[in-house]
């Protein structure tokens, strides 16, 4: 308890010290706000006031506005106030390519390579979420796959004619069954060479 009092008083001391120059831009990424910093207090206390800094911390939430370039965030709305949507998976991450003052939107990439603009006023949590190795990690048996909700998966080909298009003939032939018209879904559908099975869009 009185070393949590210690460290408050620390740091109220320095933000009350420093506030004058700090004032003006407190989210500040550019090179004068640390310059200005290192000129009127000794290296140790700039790097507890930029310590200080809650766009800084990993965990902390906030709209994007308030973050930095660079910045590597996730579970980030898609509109002010809707909630998470965005870079959730375990072990993900998003950066911030542009800066977040400059515009309305701000430009950041997906885990996917794809770049998206967002709102700035919609809220991201800074780091990288937690537990990197869940996609590597490997079942001990099939019922363990069971305990996750996860049934079964029958192959086309192991099946009657009656119960899939594969189903049936010699051999594990797809295009033996009774379409014969090669890779189909269960419902007779093909899923090669481009098929359209969405709606149709109107031409412009």
């Amino acid at each position: 308890m009185a070393l949590s009092r210690a460290r408050a008083i620390v740091s109220s001391s320095l933000l009350t010290k420093l506030l004058p120059s700090a004032t003006s831009r407190p989210f500040s990424s550019s090179s004068n706000a640390f310059d200005s910093l290192s000129h009127s207090t000794s290296p140790s206390e700039a790097y507890q006031i930029f310590k200080l800094d809650p766009s800084s911390h990993i965990g902390s939430c906030m709209p994007l506005s308030m973050m930095r370039i660079g910045t590597f965030i996730h579970n980030i709305e898609m509109n002010p106030g809707q909630g998470g949507k965005l870079v959730r998976a375990a072990g993900t991450s998003a950066k911030i390519l542009k800066e977040p003052k400059a515009n309305r939107h701000v430009l950041i990439r997906l885990p996917s390579g794809k770049q998206k603009l967002i709102d700035t006023r919609c809220r991201a949590t800074v780091g990288t979420v937690s537990n990197p190795g869940h996609g590597a990690k490997k079942l001990r048996k099939a019922g363990q796959s069971r305990w996750l909700g996860r049934r079964p998966v029958v192959r086309g080909v192991a099946m009657n004619p009656i119960d899939h298009p594969h189903g049936g003939g010699e051999g594990k032939s797809k295009s033996s069954g009774s379409h014969g018209k090669g890779s189909r879904t269960p419902w007779g559908k093909p899923t090669k060479g481009g098929y359209k099975t969405g709606p149709l869009k109107t031409k412009k």
